[in-house]
Parts: C-alpha cells; structure tokens; sequence
C-alpha cells in the first residue's frame, strides 16, 4: 500500500500538474448499481457517481493536499475530491485516448514510453483536464476509494476524524511522539507504528526501515523500550520518511509517480523483503527474517535489533 512517501510524491506532482486547470468530464467504469456498503457514496456507487459528476466537471482546481494516505484536491465549488490509493492504486497525468466501442481509455501511442507500463494499464477513473491531459486513477485490485467531502469540513469528516499526528510537521516533537506511541502501551511497537489513529502514514515498509535503523524488534512492547530507544525511533521515523520523498516513493510493487514512472526507494532498503539476507549493519552479524505480527510482514534482524518485552 502506498504510504506517506508515495502519497507526498504524487500529491507533489499533482501540484504541478493539475492546479489551476478545470475537470470537463470524468468517467469510471467502477459505478454499480447496488454496491456493497463499504462503497456506498464513492464513484462505485452509481447513483452516487452522478452526483459527483455533476459537481466536479467544469470547475477549477483550486490546491492538492495530502493528510495521512490521502488525496484531497480542493475545488473552487467548495468540495474537496478524497482519493486513497488503498493497496495498489496511482494517479498519472497525461495525454488518454477513449475507446468507446471497448469502454476503456488507453494513452496516446506518442506518449511517453512510462505510460505504456504494464502496471499503469488498470485503469478505472478517467478526469479529462481543460488542458487537454486528463488525470487517471489506475488501480489492480479496484480497493482504491474516490469521493467527495466539503472543502471546509474536510479534516472533521468521517475519513478523516480518526487519524493521529502528521510525524513530519514541525509541532509534532519527541514528547508527542512519546505519548502518541505510549497511547497503546502493551501493543508490539511495528502495530503501533501503523495504527493511523496514532500516527498518520506509515505503514509496513517504512516501519520496517525505521525500526531496523534505531535497533528496536518489532515485536517490542512501548512501555518497554528505553527513553534513549524511544528518541532513537523518533529521529529514524523522520529520516526515513524523507529519504523516502527524497527518492520519490517505492515502486517494488505497483506504485507509480504521476509521470507513470517508478519511485526508487526500493533500491535503498535495509531490511525490508531482505529476508534470509545477511544484515547491513556495521557490526551486525545477523541475518534478516520475516515474521507476521498482527496480520503484517514484519522484516528484522533479531542480532541488533533488541527485544524490549
């Protein structure tokens, strides 16, 4: 699942490639006419889907922001478009062609050579830009959600009410950090990484990374860990997720940016899918293993990387 690198990649990028422009149409081949509950009032909601076609098409962009995984693309209308990527969604900007006899949208065959990669073929959102290019929502395994809120009401809505501090904001220091992490004391500290109620946008690769750095087991309970550990983690946390925007997101699986190219954080991990490798710490002579925790891949060394239990 895309996490808060990826999502600031695209978010970047769509800054600079849709602010300012109108939406003129928008298509999706998602809506049903009876949805299951989860997708009432997203674009997969036919009736719903009519709706927000009528509120987005002819109105201009006013800014893209991100909060936790996701998107909101703020309208001059006062509605805000949410999209989260959910497991292997992305956004691309270019030039699209519609197929009308097959219902699908294809890019233009002088198109650069990223938008023909086979990862950026599932597409199920089209929003035709006023400038000619149109934004696609591309997603495998169709888990991705769009919809719509009030621009105003945004960060009070019912997708977004729950989720914890931003860790890169400038406010959120190292006794935030303490309490947010202590708030589930008794929970392995990886779990408690990823709750979004705790910390907004993290997830399994960058906890992994953050926690092979600052020598923690994921299994480790908060209460547990040293002081010292603690601040450790904190200062991993924020390295990490900027080396991860610094590198444009991790494409080991279907992420792509909004040029439909790959990220490259992939090529810099430590630990995570390194399993049965020899560990990349100076000094460590261990050996990283895999472990599910709570439903999540855990990738660790258990030499350097102490158990406080």
């Amino acid at each position: 699942m895309p996490e808060l690198p990826e999502v600031t990649t695209t978010v970047n990028g769509l800054k600079m490639a849709i602010r300012g422009l109108s939406f003129v149409d928008v298509w999706t081949d998602l809506d049903k006419e009876n949805p299951i509950k989860q997708f009432k009032n997203t674009i997969k909601d036919k009736a719903f889907f009519k709706k927000f076609k009528k509120l987005i098409v002819g109105t201009k962009i006013s800014s893209v922001e991100r909060r936790a995984k996701n998107i909101l693309i703020n309208l001059l209308n006062g509605k805000t478009i949410l999209i989260h990527l959910k497991m292997t969604g992305h956004i691309i900007v270019g030039k699209y062609i519609y197929n009308k006899r097959e219902n699908k949208w294809t890019p233009d065959k002088n198109e650069r050579k990223e938008l023909h990669d086979p990862y950026n073929r599932f597409i199920h959102a089209v929003f035709p830009l006023s400038n000619g290019l149109a934004m696609v929502f591309c997603d495998s395994r169709k888990f991705g959600k769009i919809t719509m809120i009030d621009t105003e009401n945004a960060y009070q809505c019912i997708h977004l009410n729950n989720l914890g501090f931003e860790p890169l904001e400038n406010g959120f220091d190292l006794k935030k950090f303490k309490n947010q992490i202590l708030l589930k004391p008794n929970k392995n500290i990886k779990t408690v990484l990823m709750d979004q109620s705790i910390i907004a946008g993290i997830g399994n690769i960058y906890s992994d990374e953050m926690l092979w750095l600052s020598s923690i087991n994921p299994e480790s309970r908060p209460i547990k860990i040293p002081d010292e550990l603690l601040k450790l983690l904190f200062f991993s946390m924020k390295e990490v997720l900027n080396k991860g925007i610094d590198f444009g997101g991790d494409s080991m699986s279907d992420y792509r940016n909004v040029d439909g190219a790959r990220g490259n954080f992939q090529n810099h991990h430590n630990v995570y899918r390194k399993n049965k490798q020899a560990c990349g710490k100076k000094g460590c002579s261990g050996v990283i293993i895999r472990k599910v925790l709570d439903g999540r891949s855990a990738h660790f060394c258990n030499t350097h990387q102490k158990l406080f239990n």
